[in-house]
């Protein structure tokens, strides 16, 4: 029997918990035709959302083109879009004629072509024979609303990882291309396209859309909400009651507020206890789970800790104590952090690491449950 408890892939039908309000929500925004921004944590629930929400829309009639691909390895612009003419070629066409002929016709004037060698060694669609110059970018940012009107299919087109387009150099010249893009397509008639933009490298995405402030009223930001702890514990309960175990409400709370409501996290923990127990699962149970769980992250944990500098250490023990205002001068003096200038220094360093990110209140808080966990009980040895 399939395991109810699922981490190493995304999760739709019986298996998503939650989130029915950022589904409707993701929905009727794609159902319009508009542009989609998801940037939160890793490993948070952002591809389980979007495939319900396509699911969903599915049953009710919608009927689309997807194309998906990731920017996990893309280190040059020409790299982006050779990838992302390549993965929105082969959603709408299937041989290497119909390939050829929708790069003549639509990329016609740049330096884009149909290579049979690259295809045939690489399987590689769009290759290109030249540097690639800003008409280049534009025609290729232009392509999936222009493939959309002429087979008069929707299309909605994902990109994993978009953050790492500023890993090129050149990332505000794409994004300003895409700007210019999306405000001549506003409002096309006929069929339509949406981008879906996501990243888990959360503050390198607020980075982009909220400090430098790009594609400004041109996107929509979806949030993933908190899946609440109730669903989340019912799940579970439900899940052990098919393999004839039962477990206390109580231990799975605990788990849930370990974990921060991550249910990566949960479902990969939960998939421990479920291996280690037969019938009646018991707190000792929860607290191997917890150990064996710790062992299979606490390399990299280390090796985040170790690839800070003594100054970010303090920053973050000061961060755990609690404290928010950094620059205050007992603050400075206890955590041994120099100056209010350092401090800002420090700040930043965590957030482009990814280790910390602030709330609207100027809060910080660990972005890594398991993490804060760990950092917390074997690093600081706090209570």
């Amino acid at each position: 029997m399939d395991s109810p408890f699922i981490y190493d892939k995304y999760v739709t039908g019986r298996n998503f918990i939650g989130r029915k309000d950022d589904c409707n929500i993701l929905a009727n925004l794609l159902s319009q035709g508009e542009q989609i921004v998801i940037y939160e944590p890793p490993k948070s629930g952002k591809m389980s959302l979007i495939q319900q929400t396509l699911f969903n829309m599915r049953l009710r009639g919608h009927q689309f083109l997807i194309g998906h691909f990731s920017l996990l390895n893309i280190r040059t612009v020409s790299a982006f879009l050779t990838r992302m003419g390549t993965t929105l070629l082969r959603t709408v066409a299937s041989t290497p004629a119909e390939y050829s002929d929708l790069i003549s016709r639509h990329l016609d004037g740049t330096h884009f072509v149909f290579d049979q060698r690259e295809f045939s060694d690489h399987d590689r669609i769009v290759s290109l024979n030249w540097d690639i110059d800003d008409n280049d970018i534009s025609s290729m940012l232009e392509l999936p609303w222009k493939i959309a009107k002429e087979k008069g299919q929707s299309i909605i087109l994902m990109m994993d990882e978009f953050q790492n387009l500023d890993q090129t150099g050149e990332g505000e010249r794409v994004y300003k291309a895409l700007e210019k893009v999306l405000a001549s397509v506003q409002g096309q008639q006929g069929a339509k396209c949406s981008l879906i933009l996501s990243g888990s490298c959360l503050n390198a995405m607020k980075h982009i859309f909220e400090e430098r402030r790009f594609f400004y009223r041109q996107v929509e930001r979806v949030h993933l909400h908190d899946v609440e702890a109730k669903d989340a514990v019912e799940y579970y309960v439900k899940g052990f009651l098919s393999g004839g175990k039962v477990v206390e409400r109580d231990l799975l709370l605990g788990a849930y507020r370990l974990f921060r409501g991550n249910l990566w996290y949960l479902n990969h923990f939960i998939s421990i206890c479920d291996s280690l127990s037969k019938g009646y699962i018991v707190e000792a149970t929860l607290l191997d789970a917890l150990d064996i769980i710790i062992s299979i992250h606490e390399p990299r944990f280390m090796a985040t800790m170790n690839n800070l500098t003594t100054f970010q250490v303090s920053l973050l023990r000061a961060i755990l104590d609690g404290h928010t205002k950094f620059s205050a001068a007992d603050v400075i003096a206890k955590y041994s952090l120099n100056s209010s200038a350092n401090v800002k220094r420090l700040k930043d360093a965590l957030m482009k690491k990814e280790i910390i990110s602030f709330n609207e209140r100027d809060e910080p808080q660990v972005i890594d449950p398991l993490f804060e966990y760990w950092v917390r009980k074997f690093y600081y040895e706090m209570k």
